[in-house]
């Protein structure tokens, strides 16, 4: 499995490629700004074609690249986070900072993909084949936004120089979890959509469903394990008691 990650975006965002080894069709999840520069190249470079993008909220600084980076293919959104992608920066035309705000969210306006769904309703009950040889399951995780998701896979990521994570010669479980759950952190609840009640109940149940050997990676930081987060994590803790 090819799995890759960029984080040369606004603030840092990751942007994942992931792509079955000889189906050679890609998914791209959460283009943030300034990830348009990386994706095609990575692609091509692999001999791979886009096949679909997925996203784990609707937050600006995780979609805002996805129209020109899809281009024709099928973009995919949780239903209650769909509306964020009208305008994703949420600010009034005549705010005099908005021009500021956009020229740092990739510098270029913002364009709503023109395949945009929700994502299907088979992806949150089982694993569902999202691209070609690549199978993954939706767990909606509100709290950060009401529509933020997090996405189990396995496979064993092929060796390359810009590859999330090492080959270690098996299949692993993998977590890509959004701004849901970080190294040691999870995503704030005090910007619009936040719940903190709910992103209580949702750490609960990764706690009680994702196994200790998940690799957790997430929107922004390094990568981590659940095993790690439920021991080590003080807002795990915090919601648990």
């Amino acid at each position: 499995m090819i799995f890759l990650r960029n984080c040369q975006t606004y603030l840092e965002a990751h942007t994942y490629i992931i792509a079955d080894d000889e189906a050679k069709e890609a998914l791209v999840v959460d283009p943030g700004a300034g990830s348009h520069a990386w994706v095609p190249t990575a692609l091509e470079s692999r001999g791979l074609t886009l096949g679909a993008v997925l996203h784990t909220h609707g937050h600006a600084d995780h979609v805002w690249d996805s129209a020109v980076v899809a281009g024709d293919a099928p973009v995919y959104i949780a239903a209650p986070d769909m509306y964020r992608m009208d305008n994703p920066v949420g600010m009034a035309p005549n705010d005099p900072t908005r021009d500021l705000v956009l020229s740092r969210l990739g510098f270029q306006p913002w364009t709503k993909p023109k395949n945009l769904h929700e994502i299907p309703a088979a992806m949150l009950t089982g694993p569902y084949e999202i691209v070609a040889g690549i199978n993954i399951r939706g767990i909606p995780a509100p709290g950060h936004t009401e529509g933020s998701t997090v996405f189990l896979l396995e496979g064993d990521p092929t060796p390359d120089k810009e590859g999330a994570m090492m080959s270690t010669g098996r299949k692993e479980h993998i977590m890509l979890s959004g701004d849901v759950l970080f190294n040691n952190g999870v995503g704030r609840t005090d910007l619009a959509g936040g719940d903190s009640e709910k992103m209580a109940a949702t750490l609960r149940l990764l706690v009680q469903i994702i196994k200790p050997e998940t690799y957790v990676f997430p929107g922004h930081g390094p990568g981590t394990t659940m095993f790690n987060e439920v021991r080590h994590n003080l807002f795990l803790h915090q919601a648990m008691s």
